[in-house]
């Protein structure tokens, strides 16, 4: 039976994840159940088995070896079952769409009440930097039978503030700052972090931008939910995930306006324009050639540029 791959840092009560802080876990979580405790493996053998099934055959381009491994950061408002329902879908779409490596989850403890944002938030800061410790970093340096791994990562919503802290913070960690643990892609999807934390000269983003080739933000006007992440933080900071990266973005990062697709496909129904991009082939396309990493910029899916020269999902 097939398995999901997930390391987990959530905390264990009466034998069930809970949504507070807790040690990492590995997990290899067969697909007809829900995560729980009983699903731990070894680090070292699900670092094998995960680098096993990234594995595939040689490039036809180089003749080499190869394999590609999608780490997904989920957001806010995720139980257990939230996150391995979402992990699945992606992952099934991903291949679909022609991504031939291995999607992952990390799985940081949101709870699943819109209410406990700020709570989540907090937990969220607080375990970021086992993404890079136990995951990023680990899987970026190595290797399978002289394969060389691609690690890539994406992230939605909340898990944009994630990865962007746990980048920040492997940097101030002497002992993985020194380790080559780069990345090539970085996805985010409607991210809930300021925009003008994504400028080439802000501290928080700096480290990022460092350790990964292309860094791809994926946004959308029409968000509702980050609209009202604004009124949680006094209207003071718009979000990447509603008005994209601000225009002194490093040379590395790619905008892509989606609001065009959203709005001529998915606003009906009271659609809040948050998570629709996982509903959506045109995305997912876009994701899965981005993650591929072999088109320039201008030429990846459906992508069309627009009169003022910035890119759109078409």
């Amino acid at each position: 039976m097939a398995a999901s791959y997930v390391f987990t840092v959530r905390n264990v009560r009466r034998g069930r994840f809970g949504a507070e802080p807790g040690p990492a876990r590995f997990l290899a979580v067969p697909d007809d159940e829900a995560p729980t405790p009983a699903h731990r493996v070894g680090r070292k053998a699900w670092i094998d088995e995960v680098l096993e099934r990234a594995h595939h055959p040689a490039d036809p381009l180089t003749g080499k070896g190869c394999g590609n491994i999608a780490v997904f950061v989920h957001g806010y408002n995720q139980s257990p079952a939230d996150m391995i329902a979402r992990h699945r879908q992606l992952r099934d779409d991903l291949h679909t769409a022609g991504f031939p490596g291995l999607l992952i989850s990390f799985d940081w403890p949101s709870d699943d009440l819109a209410i406990n944002y700020l709570e989540d938030r907090v937990d969220a800061k607080r375990t970021a930097f086992r993404l890079v410790s136990d995951g990023i970093a680990v899987l970026a340096a190595a290797r399978f039978r002289d394969c060389e791994i691609n690690v890539h990562a994406i992230a939605h919503s909340m898990g944009c503030y994630v990865l962007r802290e746990a980048f920040d913070d492997a940097d101030d960690r002497p002992a993985i700052a020194a380790a080559n643990w780069n990345v090539s892609q970085v996805c985010l999807v409607a991210a809930d972090v300021s925009r003008a934390s994504m400028s080439a000269g802000d501290a928080r983003s700096r480290s990022l931008y460092r350790h990964c080739t292309r860094l791809t933000n994926y946004h959308n006007p029409y968000d509702e939910v980050l609209k009202l992440s604004d009124v949680k933080r006094a209207g003071v900071a718009p979000r990447a995930g509603r008005r994209g990266l601000p225009p002194d973005h490093p040379e590395r990062a790619v905008d892509i306006d989606c609001g065009g697709r959203f709005r001529e496909h998915h606003r009906v129904g009271g659609d809040p324009g948050h998570s629709w991009y996982f509903r959506d082939p045109v995305f997912l396309a876009d994701l899965a050639q981005t993650l591929a990493g072999r088109h320039d910029r201008k030429v990846i899916g459906a992508r069309r540029t627009a009169p003022d020269g910035s890119l759109e999902l078409a």
